[in-house]
């Protein structure tokens, strides 16, 4: 590994890192140094999770059951994360939801609860974790938003709504952290291959219908995000601020 992309020392946040994407990021933040805390709202699945990426990095990973859409839960999963390393170096703000409903079926109700968790959910992450970033003055933030935060799709207006809220948030924590040495960017997944996805997989003729608009021909496997996850939180992209890297088999150069 080049040494820039090494996180030996340094102590990262994973929300949402109970599966799915969340997970494989926390892996790549751990194979590559890190120490890691990861969060989920069942207090028995994230020990789960972390009791296996322990036995896969050899890294320390703390678990902690934390509702992001609870600001008493974000204040002391954030605390507790401050307690068991002394530091914070990386947060990556994941967790996140959908409903898959067109706009005029969806409730105001649903659509509140997409925003509540995907954009509110990583406000609430990012303020207080950013507090004691700013006092430190370094850390990186990566937030996790979506292609579909930059282009539309049918059947998912909270959604896209709410990544797209994401990545706006993202350019202006990044210009209010910049002059603190702390960077903040937007990490876009496309079509990934899971548990989120499940409804649409497991659907042949949606699936087929993704894969035709996908320049690469196939669905996302989920550990080619990690290595992305890795290069925003290290020095290998120290340059980098307010930007959003895309990952999606080119659905959006179309």
């Amino acid at each position: 590994m080049l040494k820039e992309f090494s996180l030996d020392g340094r102590f990262a946040l994973v929300t949402g890192g109970s599966k799915g994407l969340g997970y494989v990021m926390a892996e790549a933040l751990a194979r590559a140094g890190a120490e890691v805390a990861v969060t989920s709202r069942q207090e028995s699945s994230i020990k789960t999770a972390a009791d296996r990426l322990t036995r896969a990095t050899g890294r320390r990973i703390v678990p902690l059951a934390a509702d992001v859409t609870r600001r008493s839960d974000v204040e002391v999963m954030t605390e507790k994360t401050l307690e068991a390393f002394g530091r914070l170096d990386i947060l990556v703000n994941n967790a996140g939801i959908n409903i898959r409903k067109p706009t005029v079926e969806q409730s105001e109700e649903e659509f509140r609860e997409i925003l509540d968790t995907n954009l509110l959910g990583a406000f609430r992450v990012a303020r207080a974790v950013g507090r004691h970033l700013v006092r430190q003055k370094s850390g990186v933030v990566i937030n996790v938003a979506s292609m579909i935060g930059l282009v539309g799709l049918a059947g998912r207006p909270g959604y896209t709504s709410s990544k797209g809220g994401l990545i706006q948030l993202t350019r202006t924590m990044a210009l209010e952290w910049a002059p603190l040495g702390i960077r903040v960017n937007a990490l876009c997944p496309g079509p990934f291959a899971t548990e989120i996805n499940t409804p649409v997989l497991n659907d042949p003729e949606a699936s087929q219908s993704f894969v035709q608009r996908i320049p690469l021909g196939r669905w996302g496997k989920p550990a080619e995000l990690g290595p992305a996850a890795v290069f925003l939180a290290s020095d290998a992209s120290s340059f980098m601020t307010g930007a959003t890297l895309v990952i999606d088999g080119g659905w959006t150069a179309q």
